[in-house]
């Protein structure tokens, strides 16, 4: 017979993996949306992490009740913890992916589509990936699995980090006094992009917390 604090924590982890699956949603549209400059699909995106907020509260809400009601101790604890920090992460997340909305719908029609091609969607891809991969650990229970699944959310992070650099660069080397305003546009867009998978690796830590032990990555 499954105890009531399991069943509670049980419908706290659901609701995570709703946030989580309405941010991938978000995420895998945009990815869709990018090429083409899709005004619909990044508007459909942004229908995917609707009152994110509202949602987070709830779920720090029936958090702080569990402790409450039934001070748990060990690894039980340790995964209560690790669900109120990543509700946090996940809320960050999705404001992120708002933002990058609205910043890339305003520079994208300006840029030229090679350069949205060869940097901008291999990195979305991967923030795409890497927040699969994180959500795939939230159901994971084996130990082994859970850190094998943490290095492939790293290597997809680390991914959009060398990919926001090269962007960077080649941007850089493109810009001119008229063009310059436009290129820092899409550059501080594709920076929230990079925020995302940060936040995935975030998330990606706690479950490592929560389910293996030790401490905090860094």
């Amino acid at each position: 017979m499954v105890s009531k604090f399991q069943t509670n924590l049980n419908e706290i982890k659901t609701k995570i993996l709703h946030i989580g699956e309405g941010l991938l949603q978000a995420n895998s549209l945009i990815n869709e949306a990018l090429a083409t400059c899709d005004h619909e699909k990044f508007t459909e995106a942004r229908g995917k992490i609707k009152n994110i907020g509202a949602k987070a509260d709830e779920i720090d809400n029936n958090i702080i009740k569990v402790l409450a009601l039934y001070t748990p101790e060990a690894r039980d604890l340790r995964q209560v913890i690790a669900y109120l920090k990543i509700t946090n992460e996940l809320s960050r997340a999705c404001s992120n992916t708002r933002s990058f909305v609205r910043g890339f719908t305003d520079v994208c029609t300006d840029v030229d589509v090679a350069t949205i091609n060869e940097y901008a969607v291999p990195m979305q891809s991967s923030t795409v990936k890497a927040i699969k991969l994180t959500l795939s650990m939230i159901e994971c229970s084996d130990t082994e699995e859970i850190q094998e699944l943490y290095n492939e959310v790293l290597i997809e992070e680390n991914k959009t980090d060398d990919l926001y650099e090269m962007v960077e660069r080649n941007l850089s080397q493109q810009a001119d006094g008229q063009s310059f305003e436009k290129f820092h546009k899409m550059l501080r867009a594709l920076r929230k992009s990079g925020k995302i998978a940060s936040r995935a690796i975030s998330i990606a830590n706690l479950l490592v917390y929560a389910k293996v032990g030790g401490n905090f990555h860094n």
